[in-house]
C-alpha cells in the first residue's frame, strides 16, 4: 500500500504546471502536518520541489521529528534559521511558490530582499487536497466524533443547577483527555442562560442555574483531526417559548441534515434550515453560517452559507449547525458532523437530539 505522503505530493505538483511554480514553501501549520505527520507544526515548514520533499525545523525537536515525519527532515542550526529564506531559496531550481495566506507582508518582503527573487503567491493547493478526505482520515474523524458523544453522555451527570460552566468545560476536556484525545478541538462553550445567546460563549465563571438552556459546543481532537458537536440541553423545567425554540431549531437541524448530498450546493442546504427558523418567527436571530468543513482545522471548506456557493462533494466533512440567539434572552444550536458520501451522507455524531430536561 503506497504510503500517505506519496500520493499527496504527487496530486500537490499535478497543480505547478497551473500556475507555472516549480517547487512550493509550505508554512499553514495545518499543511504541514498533512505533508509530514510532524506534530509540532508551527514549528517547521515543507518544502516541496519536483523531485523532492523535506521538513525543515530546529534542533528542538530533532528526535520527534525523526520520529514522526513521512519526509525527509533537515535541522536547521541557528545561523541557518537567521537566514532560512536564503537556504530554501538556494535548493530551489526555478520558481518558488509561497502560501499567500500563511506568510506576512513583512516576511514577503525580507524574502525578496535576502533571495533576489520574487516569490510566487499561491492559494489554497494543499487546502485543495485536504478538502477530500481519504479512509484513513474518515476513520479518525469517526473516532473523534466517538468519543465526543461519550463525553457528552458523561457531562450529563454533571450539568446541575450550582455547577460553574468552566467546571462543565474543565470535566469534558478531563473526559476527552483521559479516554485518548490528544487535545480538545477548541475552546469549549458552555454558555448558560442569557449567555446561551452568545454563538461563541467560551466558558465563564456563571453559575448554571435552574430554568436555563445550556449550550454545550466541544469536540475531542485525536491524530490532529478535529471533531465537532453542538447539544443543548435544560436544566430543569423550561418556559413553553423556549421549548418552542428548541424544537424549531431541531426541525430546522434535521431538516437540513437530510438534505445533505453529494452535489448539492451549501447554499442551498443552508437556506433548508433558513426556511424552517423563517416560519417560526426566528429566520432573523440565526447569524452565522449552517456549517463548515472539519479536519486538520476545526473550520475549514466546504462552507454551506447563505452568502456563497460551494459544491458538496463525496469525502469532505461538513458540520450541520443550526442556532438562535436572541438577546437577553436565551440561545440554542444543535450540530452534528457528518461526511458526504456517494448516496448521501455518513452522521458521524450520534448523540440524542431531543430535548433533554436535566
Amino acid at each position: 500500500m503506497a504510503h500517505p505522503a506519496e500520493a499527496r505530493l504527487v496530486a500537490l505538483r499535478e497543480q505547478f504546471a497551473e500556475i507555472d511554480i516549480d517547487a512550493l514553501l509550505v508554512t499553514t501549520p495545518a499543511n504541514v502536518r498533512y505533508l509530514t505527520n510532524f506534530t509540532s507544526p508551527s514549528d517547521g515548514m515543507v518544502l516541496v520541489t519536483k523531485d523532492e520533499a523535506r521538513l525543515m525545523t530546529d534542533g528542538r525537536y530533532t528526535a520527534q521529528a525523526a520520529e514522526e515525519s513521512w519526509l525527509t527532515v533537515d535541522i536547521l542550526s541557528n545561523e541557518t534559521r537567521r537566514a532560512w529564506q536564503a537556504y530554501v531559496s538556494n535548493l530551489v531550481r526555478g520558481t518558488l511558490g509561497i502560501e499567500a495566506a500563511a506568510m506576512t507582508v513583512a516576511e514577503y518582503q525580507a524574502f525578496k530582499e535576502k533571495t533576489d527573487t520574487e516569490p510566487t503567491l499561491t492559494h489554497s493547493l494543499v487546502e485543495n487536497l485536504r478538502l477530500y478526505k481519504s479512509p484513513a482520515e474518515i476513520a479518525v474523524l469517526r473516532e473523534a466524533a466517538k468519543l465526543t458523544d461519550d463525553a457528552f453522555t458523561h457531562i450529563l451527570e454533571f450539568v446541575r443547577s450550582g455547577v460553574k460552566e468552566v467546571d462543565v468545560a474543565l470535566e469534558l476536556e478531563r473526559y476527552m483527555r483521559s479516554n485518548g484525545a490528544e487535545d480538545k478541538s477548541f475552546d469549549i462553550i458552555v454558555a448558560s442562560g442569557t449567555r446561551s445567546a452568545m454563538p461563541h460563549g467560551v466558558a465563564s465563571q456563571k453559575v448554571i442555574n435552574t430554568g436555563e438552556l445550556v449550550t454545550l459546543d466541544f469536540g475531542a481532537q485525536i491524530d490532529g483531526y478535529h471533531a465537532d458537536m453542538t447539544r443543548t440541553v435544560a436544566v430543569g423545567k423550561l418556559s413553553d417559548a423556549h421549548k418552542q425554540m428548541y424544537e424549531a431549531v431541531l426541525e430546522a437541524e434535521v431538516r437540513a441534515l437530510n438534505a445533505v448530498a453529494p452535489h448539492k450546493d451549501g447554499k442551498e442546504v443552508d437556506a433548508v434550515a433558513r426556511e424552517v427558523l423563517e416560519r417560526a418567527g426566528l429566520a432573523t436571530y440565526f447569524n452565522h453560517s449552517l456549517g463548515h468543513g472539519v479536519g486538520l482545522n476545526i473550520h475549514e471548506q466546504p462552507a454551506l452559507s447563505p452568502v456563497r456557493s460551494f459544491m458538496l462533494e463525496p469525502n469532505m466533512t461538513a458540520t450541520i449547525e443550526p442556532g438562535v440567539y436572541i438577546p437577553g434572552d436565551a440561545g440554542v444550536r444543535i450540530e452534528d458532523l457528518v461526511v458526504i458520501t456517494d448516496d448521501g451522507f455518513e452522521r458521524l455524531s450520534h448523540s440524542d437530539k431531543g430535548l433533554l430536561e436535566l
